[in-house]
């Protein structure tokens, strides 16, 4: 049977509009890190290449390729770390509006548990053969343990994600958890080129832990 995220892994992928405690365990994707404005085309290729070795492992068996443990499934959606550089920090911290090219970010894909090290550098290897692209070379296979997260729901523009925050901020100072990092995830349910901007659906994530008071 196929395996499909979105229905055997609600948890993780599909929580309700408000905050959330959830405890992330270790996962494996294919990542690219970078910094810029992740409207610009240098960050669509990065995105890109996500996909083409994302779809490569997935269509594997196609090509006489299946790994051990292999089982179908619906490829995961496209996740994002995002920060600010220290230019970003700075503007932030005294109250100016940050660039956009100031953003730090690694963008990812969850992998299932049956790809390992050997078979995600052949993949890698395969699609940059067949399927050029500059950031190919910058694609990293790694294992991310998040642990302990706040998260929510944010339905709506990227541009009022602020909106989300403060809720989760106000959910942390009534429950006694305190913000581990600057950095938060993103994880992209709807697609932007087909959903209107006040329907999207990206789920906002951020490590927290209990205080001491």
């Amino acid at each position: 049977m196929k395996h499909e995220w979105r229905k055997k892994e609600k948890d993780l992928y599909l929580p309700k509009a408000k905050p959330t405690l959830i405890t992330i365990p270790k996962l494996t994707y294919f990542s690219i890190s970078g910094e810029g404005n992740p409207n610009s085309a240098a960050f669509g290729q990065a995105v890109g290449a996500l996909y083409a070795v994302s779809y490569s492992v997935k269509m594997s068996p196609k090509k006489g390729l299946q790994p051990d443990g292999y089982f179908d499934y619906t490829v995961y959606p496209l996740e994002g770390f995002w920060s600010l550089n220290e230019r970003g920090i700075t503007a932030y911290q005294t109250g100016q509006t940050f660039d956009k090219e100031d953003l730090t970010f690694k963008v990812m894909i969850r992998q299932p548990d049956f790809v390992t090290e050997q078979f995600a550098e052949e993949t890698i290897q395969r699609v940059t053969e067949s399927k050029p692209n500059p950031y190919n070379e910058r694609i990293q296979f790694e294992s991310i343990e998040e642990g302990l997260c706040l998260q929510m729901l944010h339905i709506g523009p990227y541009d009022t994600e602020h909106e989300t925050f403060q809720k989760m901020a106000a959910y942390c100072d009534e429950n006694k958890l305190k913000r581990l990092s600057p950095t938060h995830k993103e994880i992209y349910l709807s697609d932007p080129r087909k959903s209107a901007p006040e329907k999207n659906k990206t789920v906002l994530r951020f490590p927290v832990a209990y205080t001491d008071d």
